[in-house]
């Protein structure tokens, strides 16, 4: 007896310091006094072995026990989860005669380290069963599984299991129960577990923090960052980590750590910066997990110039450190720093990978770099759906879409199967295109990869079929849906309006509120535009009247549309009385207004707002000097469109584009300015436009400018030699002054080219 005492103390020893070697002869020893069948024995040489990453000895020691007892089984099983053998060990845990909180414990929590979480929870629910009761550690584990899984009702459940076992003083298991109500994104759940809790630690903070920011109640997360101060918890590197990712989302006004106080706060940055400096005067200056939280926060604000300074000074890097940095110049759409700091990186020996990669992809997209962009993906050895998805994106928010369409069918020719984004963004290209084939195409690898029933996509899908004058195929899209929700709603009534259906538009939109659907702000803009199409008044402010019920009176976009509806329905006052009670407006909105005076002939009350916009600080656009400059040519605000075409350059320092030169000449020509009209002709950077020249020849016509009206024909000639037009308004010039001979010369050279007369034109279109 006391030999068998005497080896087993030994083989502890063995246990304790992995000491395999002295183990096997401890081992043989047992073998040769014949005491190999003791199971207590045999049970710590199967934890040796299972310590040692023997298995394989393990379960031959375990395989030669006749008595085995339930130790037995449990270190048997505890051998294989060790080494994430999980189906070893599920099937050792269905063969044990019985089981206790041991191996309820041992199987569930290898399972929830193995992504198995449903059949963890699975299995804890049949063990239950057999009358199992549960220790803290398998309730810390389903709560561990549920919020893997976000499910709150199982979480629920268990919770009531916690107070009728008395575990809800276990820190152990509160912790784990409020980790589960915060990922579920409970929050009013875990705030009462929290005020129930009579001594919470450092991970108890941490948990809340995390919660409240996850679901963007950054101010209760500072504030709980306060109170773990004020309590003397101890801090410790994860607790700043979390309360760093609350700096990084920002937006809770002021707040001061460890003080009441909010009337003297400091900003995000700030609060940011106060954590910093609390890191290094605890000592965590060379923890590179929570300095790369510290990059993240700053790059998350957009304050590079504090990241770069961290980022110098850190001992050591990760590819965390490198991909942080380079998002953070993603962020801020500076593509080129973000290449510089990936060639260093690649430089100092770090191997990007597939977070780096798309980092670098989406800094190319947000700066339009589309080249550095394909480089980069060029660069990547075997490209993620996400990587794709990232490029496709670049070109198509480029606007090319033809290289998308490429990229998308060598994509096909990879393998590689698209997501609902890709199909998304690559219809939106075919859209763009009209390529109607190619939508079809794209249609059929949808219903292939199971997205027949996606809104997303087809969403998508009507958009295609709408741009191509499909309604028919938009409509069949639409029908098939099992769900539909707002957005496909939106795109039908979007299809209409483009293919000039206005009357199914407003059919449509009745619909969508008969079943249920609420309007969203695309969807009044819309619906405004076709009014406005139609010229009716009344619709237009049925719909102005549920805007307001509806509550997006105040949105730009939609207000931009009522503008436009009520000018097209000749309803100034309405327009100006709508667009002086908008609360806030934007370029769009005064370049809406502007453009409605001018259609409507009113150039001076065009002017005076296009000068009310200059001082009330709003930057005008390209359009803003075309609609401007419009109502000074159909005004004859001659003096006035002079002075604002040349403030384009002289006070704004826009390069005048070719429309900006069309409405100038249009200007000048109405009023038979002649003289300068050829000097801008002389000196502007393009001549080769067509538009500028029917222009000039029409006002010649009017003025009888024979001289400048044979060059503007000329040039007509030149550029469009089978446009009717420049030849018969120079020849009806000729006809009007009484110069018969040169007329019949035009008519001539009109028949010599081929050239047919456009049904029904006689005049110009200024007139």
């Amino acid at each position: 007896m006391e030999i068998k005492s005497n080896l087993a103390n030994i083989v502890q020893w063995c246990i304790s310091n992995k000491a395999k070697l002295a183990g096997k002869v401890v081992h043989a020893r047992i073998f040769r006094l014949a005491i190999f069948s003791d199971t207590f024995i045999s049970n710590h040489l199967i934890e040796l072995y299972s310590k040692c990453d023997d298995i394989g000895t393990a379960y031959n020691v375990f395989a030669k026990i006749p008595d085995r007892n339930i130790f037995s089984w449990n270190a048997i099983l505890a051998a294989y989860c060790k080494t994430s053998n999980l189906q070893h060990a599920c099937r050792l845990f269905l063969q044990m005669p019985e089981r206790n909180t041991v191996s309820l414990n041992t199987i569930i929590s290898t399972m929830v380290r193995s992504g198995y979480e449903r059949q963890a929870l699975d299995t804890y629910d049949s063990v239950m069963l057999d009358g199992v009761k549960p220790s803290h550690i398998t309730l810390a584990t389903v709560f561990s599984a549920c919020s893997a899984l976000l499910d709150a009702d199982c979480g629920r459940r268990n919770h009531g299991l916690v107070v009728k076992f008395g575990l809800d003083g276990n820190i152990y298991v509160v912790n784990a129960l409020l980790c589960m109500y915060a990922k579920c994104g409970l929050n009013g759940d875990a705030v009462r577990v929290f005020g129930d809790i009579p001594e919470p630690n450092e991970v108890t903070f941490t948990t809340m923090m995390g919660g409240l920011a996850q679901t963007n109640q950054v101010k209760e997360a500072s504030e709980m960052f306060r109170l773990m101060l004020r309590k003397g918890i101890r801090i410790d590197s994860v607790s700043l980590s979390s309360i760093l990712g609350v700096c990084a989302k920002g937006g809770f006004g002021e707040v001061e750590i460890g003080s009441c106080d909010h009337s003297h706060g400091f900003s995000t940055n700030a609060l940011g910066k106060q954590i910093h400096t609390l890191s290094v005067k605890l000592g965590f200056e060379r923890d590179l997990h929570l300095n790369n939280s510290m990059l993240d926060m700053y790059a998350k604000i957009g304050d590079m110039d504090s990241a770069e300074k961290v980022f110098v000074n850190l001992n050591q890097h990760s590819v965390v450190s490198w991909n942080i940095m380079i998002a953070g110049y993603g962020n801020r759409c500076n593509s080129e720093k973000a290449v510089e700091y990936f060639q260093i990186m690649q430089c100092d020996g770090y191997e990007p990978d597939d977070v780096t990669y798309i980092n670098m992809l989406a800094a190319c997209v947000k700066s339009g770099d589309v080249k550095a962009g394909r480089q980069i993906f060029d660069c990547m050895p075997c490209p993620s759906l996400t990587s794709w998805n990232a490029i496709l994106s670049c070109y198509n928010q480029n606007a090319d879409h033809k290289e998308a369409v490429k990229l998308f069918r060598k994509m096909q020719f990879q393998s590689q199967h698209p997501d609902r984004t890709t199909l998304a963004i690559i219809l939106s290209s075919c859209a763009e295109l009209g390529l109607i084939e190619a939508g079809k195409q794209v249609h059929a690898a949808s219903q292939k990869f199971g997205f027949y029933d996606d809104v997303y996509v087809a969403s998508s899908l009507i958009n295609v079929y709408s741009k191509c004058g499909k309604m028919e195929l938009s409509r069949f899209v639409f029908s098939k849906l099992p769900e539909l929700d707002v957005v496909c709603w939106n795109s039908m009534i979007a299809g209409f309006s483009i293919n000039s259906l206005e009357q199914d538009a407003l059919s449509f939109f009745k619909q969508m509120r008969q079943f249920g659907f609420f309007p969203s702000e695309f969807s009044f803009a819309t619906i405004v535009s076709s009014c406005a199409k139609l010229s009716s008044l009344f619709q237009g402010q049925q719909i102005h009247a549920q805007i307001i019920k509806d509550g997006y009176v105040d949105d730009i976009f939609v207000g931009s549309s009522l503008i436009e509806m009520y000018f097209k329905c000749g309803d100034v006052g309405g327009a100006k009385c709508f667009f002086d009670m908008m609360p806030s407006k934007n370029t769009v909105t005064w370049n809406e207004m502007i453009h409605g005076y001018a259609q409507n002939g009113c150039g001076d009350e065009a002017v005076c707002l296009y000068k009310d916009m200059i001082s009330s600080g709003e930057k005008p656009d390209d359009i803003t000097f075309v609609a401007v400059l419009t109502a000074c040519s159909h005004s004859a605000l001659v003096d006035e469109g002079v002075e604002i075409f040349n403030s384009i350059l002289q006070k704004f320092g826009v390069v005048p584009k070719l429309d900006h030169y069309t409405c100038i000449i249009d200007c000048l020509s109405r009023a038979g300015r002649f003289h300068e009209v050829e000097v801008i002709l002389d000196t502007m950077p393009s001549k080769d436009d067509a538009v500028i020249w029917e222009v000039v020849l029409s006002s010649c016509r009017i003025h009888a400018n024979l001289s400048l009206a044979k060059r503007a024909a000329e040039q007509l000639y030149r550029l469009d030699p089978q446009n009717s037009a420049s030849y018969v308004l120079l020849a009806n010039m000729y006809s009007s002054l009484g110069r018969w001979d040169d007329a019949q010369v035009v008519r001539d050279l009109m028949t010599d080219n081929q050239v047919r007369k456009d049904p029904g034109y006689s005049r110009s279109v200024h007139e």
